[in-house]
């Protein structure tokens, strides 16, 4: 009889102390995916402020300025649940600015428009890298999330099930291709 009890609270043992390095597990994802969040919300904000910048300073044609600061304001001002559609809507805006490698030229020719272009280029490739990441954590957390064990015992708490965050961030070719 004793030795029956001692099985039943070691199997209770070795069974709670795997719940419990699933939950620290599932904590570090979602910690992991907080983090990738700021990262991709900075990189969305220096983009737009960059693009904002780039259409303030007259070194494009007035409609092309309009176009791109009315974008980059959108996405600025965004509310969280539009901020996908704003944000493709920037790349949007961005590629049909930059669509010619003649426009990045332009910009490129003008004082300071070398740095502004260069600055305009890396903020636009890091968006797409910092979007990956952050859905590459978001898949992690939610495939652990739809475990059985995770469910029956609610390991995740009362955090909210993770979004992805899909957005177009194809970025203006002309424009990348002529900075790299």
């Amino acid at each position: 009889m004793t030795a029956t009890l001692i099985w039943i609270l070691v199997a209770l043992l070795v069974v709670g102390v795997y719940l419990s390095w699933t939950a620290g597990r599932l904590d570090r994802l979602h910690v992991r995916m907080d983090a990738a969040r700021a990262a991709l919300d900075a990189q969305l904000l220096r983009r737009a402020s960059v693009a904002q910048e780039l259409a303030t300073s007259g070194v494009l044609d007035p409609a092309a300025s309009i176009v791109l600061y009315e974008a980059a304001h959108g996405a600025r001002q965004s509310e969280e649940e539009q901020r996908e559609v704003a944000e493709s809507e920037l790349s949007q805006a961005l590629r049909a600015v930059f669509e010619d490698a003649q426009q990045v030229e332009a910009v490129r020719e003008a004082p300071g428009g070398e740095e502004a272009a260069h600055e305009l280029a890396e903020a636009v490739r890091r968006v797409p890298m910092a979007r990956r990441f952050h859905n590459d954590a978001v898949g992690a957390a939610r495939r652990l999330r739809e475990h059985r064990k995770v469910r029956w015992f609610r390991l995740a708490g009362h955090a909210p099930f993770p979004l992805a965050f899909e957005m177009d961030d194809e970025p203006p070719a002309a424009l990348v291709e002529r900075v790299s």
